[in-house]
């Protein structure tokens, strides 16, 4: 399993390596117990793990702090990676859809709120990847840990609830792209089987190792770049007037539904539990304080470098779509029909150069979406399946209701497309609320690693935020979409105040339940998970600042 500790970095008994020696010994128990239990990740049959081994030349010299002139491009190569892995999730074919409908509908106007919804999404992404680092288990795994079985059961289904929402805009950005470029010979129904069992090939390509599944990756990322690079060219885009959007923020009043829609497609819930998770590719001395330092701060900067090409990307098409069909009175505009827009605007080249982003788009953010669900299932419920059988049971949810609306309804495939990012924004908070509080918890993270005061209130700001958002979403859908009957308010209602009461539970209660070690659930093997509940709520009394 990545998170499987190194028993050659393990102290020994009796022995203290910053005050977490018997943390330690617990958590190599544990993980030693799950390799003899058969317990396992998809990637625990061969350790495939990269190591990133100590300088020889200082490692005795760091202590507990990074030293000066610690940076070096050959360390920061061995932790690049799972930055950019992340970062497919803000280049999915949902995102694509809102950039594509923010460009036509407003032009360069909101290119500022996508700039910084994403610098707020690597704030986030950042506390994702501390926990991981930082504690050695990703954040499904702390979910399980903290909640009881209630809470933790809703939290687990509004996980999978928002990796199968966003299967299905995947299916969909694949589906709609294999039509384009086969010139129509693929249906839509036939691409949705199509991209169904493509995933599949994961299966073989994860078996060449952790680094060449991280190059197939960047290939992809690679491949949107260049064909949305390519677009902007053909289209004569002015880089003075994406600048212009960039650098005023401006916000008219029929904007802000389309930029509450942007805010939801750019930070995606799942992807927070996958990047918690990511992190443990890289074996490091898990026992010192700076090697977990050093590995947040270069994991910091390659997530930087990730989410910064994929602000280009997303600007590059919104872009495109401001420069063709702004002010044009297209209002139907959407991932289904933006090809043939794009082939009467600039030529047909473009139509199949976009058809090729939006297929790159689909493929690489599907594979993601399996490692998420995987992630998800095992840490929530330390039920650990096939990747064969995860694939087959997430893309059969997602393929049946994306497979109806290609079959029975045309034009409704966009309809579904801006709901399902809808649906990505309400399911926010369920995994922002616990990373926060487990991020800001001492007892989890040490003093040494827990969100300094700054960091924290900036982050609760925009869990706040995020709610009040989605409240707007709310408000804008039963007003546009539902009869206003008196039995249809109340039950709206009624929704609205348990969403509110579970996201106050989950921000208030974590505190109790972890000094409650009843709340610990028994695992497979047959014991108490009283290795978390020792590592969590030991008395810690390491030295620091945060981070």
């Amino acid at each position: 399993m990545w998170l499987r500790a190194d028993p050659s970095a393990a102290p020994k008994a009796g022995q203290s390596s910053n005050g977490n020696a018997e943390q330690e010994e617990a958590l190599l128990e544990h993980t030693d117990e799950e390799e003899e239990t058969g317990e396992a990740d998809f990637v625990d049959s061969v350790d495939r793990r990269i190591a990133v081994p100590e300088e020889q030349d200082n490692s005795q010299e760091w202590g507990d702090e990074l030293p000066p002139g610690w940076f070096s491009w050959q360390r920061l190569w061995k932790f690049t990676g799972p930055g950019f892995l992340m970062s497919i999730a803000y280049l999915d074919p949902g995102n694509l859809e809102s950039d594509l409908q923010a460009g036509a509908r407003t032009g360069y106007t909101l290119a500022w709120v996508l700039m910084w919804s994403t610098v707020m999404g690597y704030l986030l992404q950042m506390l994702a990847m501390k926990l991981g680092v930082a504690t050695s288990m990703h954040l499904a795994q702390h979910c399980r840990a903290h909640y009881p079985p209630v809470p933790r059961i809703a939290l687990w289904l509004m996980a999978e609830i928002a990796i199968i929402g966003s299967d299905i805009q995947e299916v969909i950005g694949s589906a709609i792209a294999l039509r384009v470029l086969s010139q129509g010979a693929i249906p839509l129904w036939a691409g949705v089987l199509i991209t169904a069992l493509d995933a599949f090939l994961l299966l073989l390509i994860e078996r060449f190792g952790v680094r060449n599944l991280e190059a197939l990756f960047g290939v992809l990322i690679a491949i949107m770049a260049g064909s949305f690079g390519i677009m902007c060219s053909l289209a004569g885009v002015r880089a003075l007037d994406v600048a212009e959007g960039l650098a005023i923020p401006r916000l008219p009043g029929p904007a802000l539904q389309m930029a509450v829609a942007i805010v939801g497609a750019v930070i995606m819930p799942h992807n927070i539990y996958l990047h918690s998770a990511l992190v443990h590719s890289r074996k490091i001395d898990t026992t010192k304080n700076s090697r977990k330092k050093e590995a947040i701060a270069y994991f910091r900067i390659e997530s930087a470098v990730a989410l910064t090409v994929s602000v280009v990307i997303n600007v590059a098409v919104l872009a495109v779509f401001a420069k063709g069909f702004y002010g044009k009175g297209i209002a139907d505009i959407g991932l289904e029909n933006a090809a043939n827009y794009l082939g009467n605007a600039f030529g047909s080249n473009v139509k199949y150069i976009w058809a090729v982003g939006l297929l790159a788009a689909g493929q690489s953010s599907s594979m993601t979406g399996i490692y998420t669900g995987q992630f998800v299932m095992s840490g929530f419920l330390d039920l650990h399946v096939s990747q064969f059988a995860r694939i087959t049971i997430t893309r059969s949810v997602a393929i049946a209701p994306t497979l109806v609306v290609a079959l029975l309804s045309g034009g409704q495939l966009d309809k579904l497309n801006e709901w399902l990012n809808v649906l990505q924004s309400i399911q926010l908070p369920f995994a922002l609320i616990p990373v926060l509080v487990m991020t800001s918890s001492a007892g989890v993270m040490t003093v040494t690693f827990v969100n300094r005061r700054l960091t924290g209130l900036v982050c609760w700001a925009i869990a706040a935020g995020i709610v009040s958002i989605n409240m707007s979403l709310i408000y804008s859908f039963v007003q546009q979409n539902l009869p206003h009957d008196w039995w249809i308010l109340l039950l709206v209602i009624f929704g609205v105040v348990m969403y509110l009461l579970f996201i106050i539970y989950l921000t208030f209660g974590p505190n109790k339940s972890l000094m409650h070690p009843s709340h610990l659930r028994k695992s497979r093997s047959g014991r108490r998970d009283d290795h978390v509940r020792d590592m969590l709520l030991s008395n810690r009394t390491e030295s620091g600042s945060g981070v």
